[in-house]
């Protein structure tokens, strides 16, 4: 389970603490009831989570628990007990809100930074259930918001605030302990514990907070040419990665690091399918393949939008609003506490809907004209996407049962924009007898190795793969030469929940279809793709080696190889 399902899933006894004075607040007041209205619309969707949240936590005063958030798991974990003072802050600080400055909200933030007390090991880092222990990147992740919160929170007036504040301010630091000297696992780690520390330094400046915020900028920002982070997550690490350096190139007077983030907002508006959903199909990490949409980037984009006065950022703000824009509440601390967010976008300028890119470090080409687009993806067994709409085409795969290592991949999609070119040569070998001098004497047939046995009888399997564009479209035409009548089988995996027609059901599956002639269609939410022609010469759709069906409805075309066979999408 990855951070955001646990969280999103997702008491201490009332001893008595050390007393620690409040200081830090940062003295300037912001004038929360000049919030413009789609900052007043996060408010009302904070109050939701807020209200959620509540439910989730202990409130039995004899529990040694008390105080902390269970996940959807039922599991008490700091991170789910973290969120409540995330967003009850902008609760207490937004005069819109109905927690605004509530005693009874505050109590409940009290008992859970108690709780986070409780749960924070000796060297300042905390656990992250489902896979990480003693973190300090997770703790980072919280100390990160927490800062906000409490700066939120000392803005809002809320009487009585100072205790809740103090127990705030004892986790915040043994945290900042744990993240000037603690390791990382991943390259965004670096960032989300230098961002977590530049907030440390805004509210209690301390030189050694610095300094390790440097140890790890000096190894430089992970951005290539294509504009793209080490980890190619374009639905969670890139856009974090984006606002943690926005925080950053602020708090340490860095301004060179926002030039990654621009060169990645940049590269970001080609990875936007036209129904405003993300592409994901790259990425390194758990968000592969995933369907997301733009939330994330909103602040990035409204911050630089702002800050440059660029237009094309600003259409991007607008479309997120559109189409995503309930999920930005998400980060509604971030609008909170930087007024400047409050200002209006700049005048929109024409994002990139109609072209052919390529970005050959993520191995992906993306071709778009307006309302549909396509996808093409080295390095991946679904190399091949399509999107009209709200009909998605979210995958092809291509097999056979060569040997049982017939699952179609190529290392590189290479193309001129007319044409893209995928291919794959597989080899079967034959094993002769064991050279007689090396033969183990007690027979164990794993003391004699193929690689030191003579080959023969060497089958060979080449498949090319031409991906071209028609006019209302695109085209697939896959061909293979060498070993003859191996069985073999081209996969179209649509997104679930549209109607398939001109196919006809294979038996005894629960949504395999074959496109036996003529043309298909899918259907969903008033978008049409079609496809074909079709192609059945067999129903054997398991081929040995082939990567098992996904939970989706999916139509095959089968043939033997030499197969060759074009398949158009319209």
């Amino acid at each position: 389970m990855d951070r955001r399902a646990f969280v999103r899933n997702s008491a201490l006894a009332t001893c008595t603490l050390p007393a620690i004075s409040v200081t830090g607040l940062v003295p300037r007041r912001i004038r929360a009831d000049n919030m413009p209205e789609w900052l007043l619309t996060l408010v009302k969707q904070a109050d939701k989570a807020i209200e959620s949240l509540l439910g989730y936590q202990e409130k039995d005063p004899k529990s040694p628990d008390l105080g902390g958030l269970r996940d959807g798991f039922d599991l008490l974990n700091p991170h789910s007990t973290s969120a409540l003072i995330q967003w009850g802050a902008s609760g207490l600080f937004s005069p819109s809100s109905r927690y605004y400055r509530s005693k009874e909200l505050l109590a409940a933030m009290d008992l859970a930074a108690l709780y986070l007390i409780k749960t924070q090991h000796a060297d300042g880092t905390i656990d992250l259930l489902s896979t990480n222990f003693h973190s300090t990147p997770d703790t980072g992740f919280l100390v990160k918001r927490l800062t906000m919160a409490y700066k939120l929170i000392g803005q809002s007036g809320t009487e009585g605030a100072e205790k809740m504040l103090s127990n705030l301010k004892t986790f915040l630091l043994r945290g900042g302990d744990a993240l000037s000297a603690g390791g990382i696992h991943t390259p965004n780690h670096r960032w989300v514990v230098s961002a977590a520390l530049t907030k440390l330094n805004e509210l209690w400046p301390n030189p050694k907070y610095v300094a390790r915020a440097e140890q790890w900028l000096g190894e430089h920002i992970d951005i290539d040419r294509d504009g793209q982070y080490n980890e190619k997550s374009t639905f969670i690490y890139s856009s974090l990665t984006d606002r943690l350096l926005i925080t950053i190139g602020k708090g340490l007077n860095k301004p060179e690091l926002f030039d990654a983030v621009r060169k990645n907002l940049d590269m970001t508006m080609y990875y936007v399918h036209p129904n405003g959903e993300i592409v994901t199909d790259a990425s390194g990490r758990q968000d592969k393949a995933i369907v997301g949409t733009l939330e994330n980037y909103y602040y990035p984009y409204r911050y630089f939008a702002i800050k440059d006065g660029n237009g094309q950022y600003a259409a991007m703000c607008r479309l997120i609003e559109q189409t995503a824009g309930v999920k930005t509440a998400g980060f509604v601390d971030y609008f909170l506490t930087d007024p400047s967010l409050w200002a209006e976008l700049p005048a929109d300028k024409p994002v990139p809907v109609r072209y052919v890119k390529t970005f050959p470090n993520s191995g992906l080409v993306r071709i778009r004209r307006d309302r549909w687009d396509s996808t093409l993806i080295a390095n991946n067994p679904v190399w091949f996407t399509f999107m009209k709409g709200n009909a998605v085409l979210q995958g092809v795969r291509f097999a056979s049962s060569f040997f049982g290592k017939g699952q179609f991949q190529s290392e590189k999609v290479n193309g001129d924009g007319q044409e893209w070119v995928l291919t794959q040569k597989l080899d079967g070998p034959y094993f002769q007898p064991y050279p007689k001098e090396s033969i183990a004497p007690d027979g164990d047939w794993e003391k004699m190795p193929r690689n030191f046995r003579p080959q023969s009888e060497v089958q060979i399997l080449e498949t090319k793969i031409m991906i071209r564009e028609t006019s209302g479209g695109m085209e697939i035409e896959v061909a293979t030469t060498g070993t003859e009548r191996v069985p073999a089988a081209l996969e179209l995996i649509f997104r679930p929940g549209g109607t398939l027609k001109g196919v006809s059901k294979i038996e005894n599956t629960k949504d395999s279809w074959l496109l036996k002639e003529a043309t298909g269609s899918y259907e969903m939410g008033g978008d049409t793709i079609t496809f074909g022609p079709g192609l059945a010469l067999h129903k054997n759709i398991a081929l040995r080696g082939a990567l098992p069906a996904m939970e989706a409805p999916t139509v095959f075309l089968t043939g033997f190889t030499p197969f060759k066979h074009v398949i158009r999408f319209s």
